[in-house]
């Protein structure tokens, strides 16, 4: 596939995440929240709960891709609610008027509930302009989990294409892959389904067509994948939760750029909960990739990071949390 140019730098800061840590060693590529604010504030400062972010059940990345001394970037998910994702950005220091592009994952509230609140930051602070925002046609039907007694748990909608309109975005709703910030970054499109233990979300049901029923939505189509190709390094892969399967993700980024070496991938790789049942096929099959870093975090669970550990160690193995900044 054609059409992703190389960028020399890519830096992702995790504006939301389950996990706050800022007490871990990191490797030298990655900087915790605690070390930015001493960064920034430079001199004397008082480290207080009422500087620090807040973790919460969701995620959301600010990419920005660096070519020729040039900055571009965009926002990969806003997380589940406005007033984390608000304050994150405020406490980071965060520059959301650089954001030129909006990507929504899937759709899940957890990854688009802030959206709203994310794209009004954007253009206050970027003169008003109209933002590109890509989704998938399916990211807008309603969506529940049917419970062991037949009912449904239902799941906050994400901001529909007429309220992402009033904000200010211009909506791109395909299937299709995207070359966002004129080619520095890739969208894909719906990701192939081939490995036999990648089954997606047990109990996923969305609304049907017509409104008046549910279907089994179990493999989550509408989720895509964000990929950055830098340069003497390789692909940067995220994958945002994973509900493809991280292989099945993993497979199709090196099938759909076969020059490129995979080097990292980063997200949820939604191996808690029911999903726990393939944490071991999984890490086995992660092995062919041969990737510098797995940085996991958001819905990947406690189990799976110690899987992760125990097969790939501390030198690729670089867990999310929330204020950290990635640099690849």
């Amino acid at each position: 596939m054609l059409g992703l140019e190389s960028v020399d730098e890519v830096e992702i800061l995790i504006l939301v995440d389950n996990v706050t840590d800022n007490l871990s060693s990191t490797p030298a590529f990655v900087e915790t929240e605690i070390a930015a604010l001493g960064r920034r504030r430079r001199g004397a400062w008082v480290l207080a709960g009422d500087c620090l972010c807040c973790a919460a059940h969701g995620l959301a990345c600010l990419v920005t891709v660096i070519k020729d001394g040039q900055r571009r970037t965009l926002l990969f998910d806003a997380g589940p609610e406005d007033r984390t994702f608000e304050q994150n950005v405020s406490r980071l220091g965060a520059d959301l008027g650089a954001v030129e592009t909006m990507v929504l994952s899937h759709g899940h509230w957890d990854h688009g509930g802030a959206m709203l609140r994310a794209l009004q930051i954007v253009r206050d602070r970027n003169g008003g302009r109209e933002v590109p925002y890509y989704a998938h046609p399916d990211m807008f039907r309603a969506r529940a989990a049917k419970l062991p007694d037949g009912s449904m748990r239902l799941m906050q909608d994400v901001p529909s294409i007429g309220a992402l309109t009033a904000y200010g975005a211009r909506v791109i709703s395909s299937g299709e892959p995207h070359f966002p910030l004129d080619g520095l970054a890739f969208v894909s499109g719906e990701i192939p389904r081939v490995t036999p233990f990648e089954t997606g979300l047990p109990g996923q049901h969305r609304r049907t067509l017509d409104g008046k029923g549910w279907e089994p939505d179990e493999l989550l189509m509408d989720e895509r994948y964000l990929a950055v190709h830098v340069a003497g390094k390789g692909l940067v892969v995220l994958s945002a939760c994973s509900h493809a399967g991280v292989v099945n993700v993993l497979k199709h980024a090196r099938a759909s750029f076969p020059d490129v070496p995979l080097h990292a991938v980063m997200g949820g790789l939604h191996l808690s909960g029911t999903n726990e049942r393939v944490i071991p096929q999984t890490v086995e099959a992660m092995k062919e990739f041969d990737l510098g870093v797995i940085a996991a975090g958001h819905c990947t669970g406690w189990r799976a990071m110690t899987a992760l550990a125990n097969a790939f160690g501390d030198s690729k193995l670089v867990p999310l949390a929330v204020g950290k900044r990635f640099r690849f």
